[in-house]
């Protein structure tokens, strides 16, 4: 009964900051900004037993794809929101609202997003010391919150690299398939590596995911997890078109390339168990990946061999040839010899002695 007293109370309180904020907001924002203000608070309130309600999170999609201004200042403040909360409900629902503006966002949207702070950030979000003290839930909290910040950072990182965003697998068309195909397979080796280990960074920082304890009817970590899922998905797809590349360009790989190739693949061999423990999810796509990675990196190891192999042999007969050369004099060599005894400038003496013998 505790419990429940608790949980209302901070609904209360939640409720009252809520109230507090947007009559801040009136009384503080330009006229122009009060409506994307007010549609910030109503998408990140203190409401700890739901995520943002789809029709708030539509409207701040709307507002901010009618023009640039209007979404460099949605942007400004919706990352204030998030930068100037100590309240883990709060922080958690603001990274939401990014992270649906990475995935279905309007592209005006996306590009403020991407550029912000506009005096050339890279969007760090400034989330990794957030602690909220308030109960042990709280606190709890607090470790998915920096978790989740440093995810989105990685995947804006990786959208700078790709040049888009990732977006959900299934929403790519075919001709638009075909379209990234026909793209990935004019880029060179360097720039494939690039964008490959890019996607394993985000894989990478995908499995750090916390301690799933807190999940039990947590709807607000489900949201999340639901969101990372379909990321996950959406990864997978990105890394199975270039590994299908490489396996085409195999035998053009430089011995550089094809240990750098290794250790980027190996690195996402190392997250499988991981991956598999946090996402039960059956997908053709995934077993594709793994059975991919495998092939490939099985492939690469016979071809290091092979090459070095080949290498000694070249060695063999540089080595070779160069001993039969040293055996067969030229025309026109010098005798060189060890001792100065036998240097050519003794020869007219011994010339003369040998001539005195004889008379």
């Amino acid at each position: 009964m505790g419990k429940r007293k608790i949980t209302n109370l901070r609904e209360l309180i939640g409720a009252i900051k809520d109230k507090a904020s947007q009559s801040k907001a009136t009384l503080l924002s330009k006229p122009t900004n009060l409506s994307l203000h007010l549609a910030v608070l109503r998408a990140t309130t203190h409401a700890p037993s739901s995520p943002p309600e789809d029709h708030h999170i539509s409207t701040l999609l709307t507002r901010g794809d009618s023009s640039r201004a209007t979404a460099s200042a949605l942007i400004i403040i919706l990352m204030n929101r998030l930068n100037q909360t100590g309240d883990s409900i709060v922080a958690l629902k603001c990274l939401i609202v990014i992270h649906e503006i990475i995935k279905r966002g309007p592209f005006i949207l996306q590009d403020q997003l991407s550029i912000f702070p506009a005096t050339g950030g890279r969007n760090y979000l400034k989330l990794s010391d957030f602690n909220d003290f308030s109960t042990t839930t709280t606190f709890m909290l607090s470790s998915w919150i920096r978790f989740y910040s440093r995810y989105v950072e990685t995947l804006l990182c990786t959208s700078r690299v790709l040049g888009y965003f990732l977006s959900s697998c299934c929403s790519c068309s075919g001709d638009q398939k075909d379209g990234q195909e026909e793209r990935i397979s004019s880029m060179l080796n360097q720039i494939l590596i690039r964008d490959l280990d890019s996607l394993v960074q985000l894989v990478e920082e995908l499995v750090k995911l916390p301690d799933t304890l807190l999940l039990e009817g947590n709807r607000l970590l489900y949201e999340v997890v639901g969101l990372l899922g379909s990321d996950y998905l959406s990864t997978v797809n990105e890394l199975l078109l270039r590994l299908s590349e490489f396996k085409e360009r195999l035998g053009c790989l430089s011995f550089g390339d094809s240990v750098e190739l290794s250790y980027i693949l190996k690195r996402l061999n190392e997250c499988r168990e991981r991956l598999s423990i946090l996402f039960s999810i059956k997908k053709p796509s995934i077993e594709l990946l793994w059975s991919s990675v495998s092939e490939l990196s099985s492939k690469i190891d016979d071809l290091k061999v092979e090459k070095a192999g080949r290498k000694l042999l070249t060695l063999g007969k540089s080595s070779e040839s160069a001993r039969f050369g040293n055996r067969v004099m030229k025309f026109g060599d010098s005798i060189q010899f060890s001792s100065g005894r036998y240097e050519m400038n003794n020869l007219p003496l011994m010339v003369v002695e040998r001539r005195n013998r004889r008379n």
